[in-house]
């Protein structure tokens, strides 16, 4: 006698749990779109704080969003590829404990820039025309336009444009199999050489870096976010490490 083990059968409880709530959450956001007109992103998705459209419970339930078919699958390909071999080797608790403390350090990184960018927008602006954006600019965009003025424009989209995706806690999980595993030779389709973990890590943060100096928001991606979860991902190792060295062991499972 013998029996079958699905597809999920082999991954461990967290990623299991995180895999399934996502692509979940995805196909409703799919189905409700095209039978009720509505779309969850602009639900669940996260808005900048200053933002009527701002809501406590988005700092969770923008995680578990995205946005196409791409986008889900690369978030949650890279969950299963290094999520697994994180867990196996810290425990389910811990790792359910790094995965959202890094996706709540991409919010915060990502919110303390918008509100860097905010500033820069408003600084020469009345607080009549702040108002106006505020209170106003969802009905333009809703119908496809946007403010000429270009201050205006770009104050109404980081009022009114969500922040969705898992990116932040998956970056954060390429910094903890780059720190755990440095030497693993990684085989990607756009290298075409093999490459340590700890250097594909390395030059991905630099890659973000860069693209986020540069002001790269016509590519509709929060790299500063994706920095967040790298950042808050490196600081919980080293706390866990400092722990390892005073008896608590860093690779002890829960």
């Amino acid at each position: 006698m013998y029996q079958k083990q699905g597809f999920f059968a082999n991954i461990p409880p967290a990623v299991k749990v995180i895999l399934l709530i996502n692509i979940a959450m995805f196909l409703l956001t799919q189905l409700i779109a095209a039978t009720q007109h509505i779309d969850l992103n602009k639900i669940l998705g996260l808005y900048f704080f200053k933002s009527d459209l701002f809501k406590p419970y988005q700092i969770v339930t923008h995680m578990f969003m995205h946005g196409g078919w791409m986008h889900i699958l690369f978030n949650m390909y890279a969950l299963w590829l290094f999520g697994q071999v994180i867990e196996r080797v810290w425990g389910t608790k811990r790792f359910f404990i790094y995965y959202f403390v890094t996706g709540f350090g991409a919010v915060v990184l990502h919110s303390f820039v918008e509100y860097l960018r905010y500033l820069s927008i408003t600084s020469a602006m009345s607080p009549d025309a702040v108002n106006l954006v505020l209170h106003q600019g969802a009905q333009i965009l809703a119908s496809s336009k946007n403010y000429v003025d270009a201050d205006l424009g770009q104050l109404n989209l980081l009022f009114h444009t969500p922040t969705i995706g898992a990116s932040g806690a998956i970056f954060g999980l390429l910094l903890a199999f780059g720190m755990l595993f440095p030497n693993t030779k990684l085989y990607l389709m756009f290298i075409p050489v093999p490459i340590k973990a700890k250097y594909f890590v390395i030059g991905y943060g630099v890659l973000e870096l860069t693209m986020g100096l540069n002001n790269a928001t016509s590519d509709n991606v929060a790299h500063f976010a994706h920095l967040g979860g790298m950042l808050f991902g490196f600081i919980l190792i080293k706390i866990w490490q400092k722990k390892k060295n005073s008896g608590n062991g860093f690779y002890n499972q829960y």
